[in-house]
């Protein structure tokens, strides 16, 4: 490290300092998820209308501690927040007016950051901070547990700022886990706040272990599974750590905690994987401590850029890809909401199509779509989540030529080129019983059913 410390020194600089570095008109990245800065956005929130004006500040799926600039500017005189993915954080400040989503498929992060032609230039922040781990002794800062695309952010923008945290798991390649010294412009040494994790796992729902259940009986050994974001995937992978199965791959945008149990249990061997093998590769994790403590320094593990994780093509090259993601409505026409309600946005597509499109096209691999069929609003009342029609201002995350497999509680049903009246009586039959009677009636006014055409295709 010896061999750095001069270049170190020369680069170091308070948050404060840091701050001074944003002018008016520009894009401030700040990573992604437990990467995101705190010591330089308290510092940057301080210069909120002292003359600062039109500061774009963009995240991607953020976590406490609550980012500075969103709710220091409430007026938004000076910063205005927008992040590609939301979280339950993003959605509170949206249901004020203080956030905006940017929707994308999860894959093109990278070819949007990584732009030769400069055709997303105006994506490309000027400057860009995120948490990284202390230097190592060949000048590099490890990216920690937000890989995704933040070196192309990194390399690409104008003022690379890195926010140095000694509580930040190492987290080995894989590739594009670091910046190198030569490639940043300043160092913050933080405070080391602890880094933000997920608290336990709830108990799953009956539903859940039903829907679970449905699932895990389709998965063979040798299987290349992606695990989604909540608890049903969750619920799932701790299922398979129970089961017989054996050999398993893993393939994901984010490491979630069941993978560690799947690992415990000898489930994960990565040993029938086309490429990558013997690694579990995953561009992010968003976890409990003991999961960021299992990454650290682990050699079984490849933390990768997001295009290599999600591109649906590198997907397929393995046969049997399991992939599981959560949905939020589907309608009878099999369209799939799966990130807003309504016109308010819950999520984003992440990399729910990304999977859904690889798993289709590998040998083998099923793309699974679960959900429990009802949901309580605030005043308790059930409605179903197979609807006639999506709720109005509803986003369609997975069109329904993509949809393969749906699952509820009461059965899974493969709608892949399967007749406008096939999937409205499929769906129909893993509805809620309430609410067969009633979705049935709205078929036969979208002249989607005709109990003379019980067809299984």
């Amino acid at each position: 490290m010896s061999t750095y410390m001069e270049e170190y020194k020369r680069k170091l600089v308070t948050a404060d300092q840091a701050a001074q570095l944003c002018e008016s008109n520009v894009i401030v990245d700040y990573g992604m998820f437990a990467t995101k800065p705190v010591d330089f956005d308290v510092a940057l929130a301080k210069r909120a209308g002292d003359g600062l004006e039109n500061v774009s500040v963009r995240g991607t799926g953020s976590v406490l501690p609550v980012p500075d600039v969103i709710f220091k500017d409430r007026e938004q005189q000076t910063f205005q927040y927008f992040s590609w993915y939301f979280t339950a954080l993003d959605r509170k400040a949206g249901d004020f007016g203080l956030a905006a989503h940017n929707p994308f498929n999860y894959h093109e992060a990278n070819l949007l950051t990584y732009d030769p032609a400069r055709q997303f230039a105006h994506l490309i922040p000027q400057i860009w901070c995120a948490q990284v781990t202390p230097m190592d002794n060949q000048g590099c800062f490890n990216f920690g547990l937000g890989n995704s695309h933040n070196r192309g952010l990194a390399i690409n923008c104008d003022i690379a700022i890195v926010e140095v945290n000694e509580n930040m798991p190492r987290c080995l390649g894989g590739n594009d886990e670091y910046v190198h010294i030569s490639e940043i412009d300043y160092i913050i040494e933080g405070s080391n706040t602890p880094i933000f994790s997920l608290p336990p796992n709830p108990e799953p729902t009956p539903e859940e272990r039903k829907i679970a259940e449905y699932i895990v009986e389709e998965i063979v050994d040798g299987a290349c599974v992606q695990l989604g974001i909540g608890a049903l995937p969750n619920c799932i992978g701790n299922m398979i750590a129970d089961s017989d199965l054996k050999d398993l791959g893993i393939q994901s945008e984010m490491f979630c905690d069941a993978f560690v149990k799947m690992y415990e249990a000898g489930k994960v061997t990565n040993a029938k994987k086309a490429y990558d093998i013997n690694k579990s590769a995953y561009s992010f994790c968003l976890g409990m401590q003991e999961t960021y403590d299992f990454l650290h320094d682990n050699p079984r593990c490849a933390s990768t850029n997001v295009l290599h994780t999600n591109d649906p093509a590198r997907v397929a090259m393995h046969d049997n890809v399991i992939a599981i993601n959560n949905i939020l409505e589907v309608d009878l026409l099999s369209q799939v909401c799966s990130e807003s309600f309504g016109l308010r946005q819950i999520s984003g597509t992440g990399g729910q199509l990304d999977f859904v499109i690889g798993a289709f096209h590998s040998k083998g691999g099923k793309g699974f779509l679960a959900f429990s069929s009802t949901f309580k609003d605030k005043e308790g009342k059930v409605h179903s989540r197979v609807k006639p029609l999506l709720t109005p201002g509803a986003v369609v995350t997975v069109p329904r030529t993509q949809v393969q497999y749906l699952v509820t509680e009461y059965g899974k049903v493969n709608l892949k080129a399967m007749s406008t009246w096939g999937r409205a009586e499929a769906l129909i039959n893993i509805a809620h019983p309430d609410f067969r009677d009633e979705l049935i009636n709205s078929a036969k006014e979208m002249k989607l059913w005709s109990r003379t055409n019980r067809i299984p295709f």
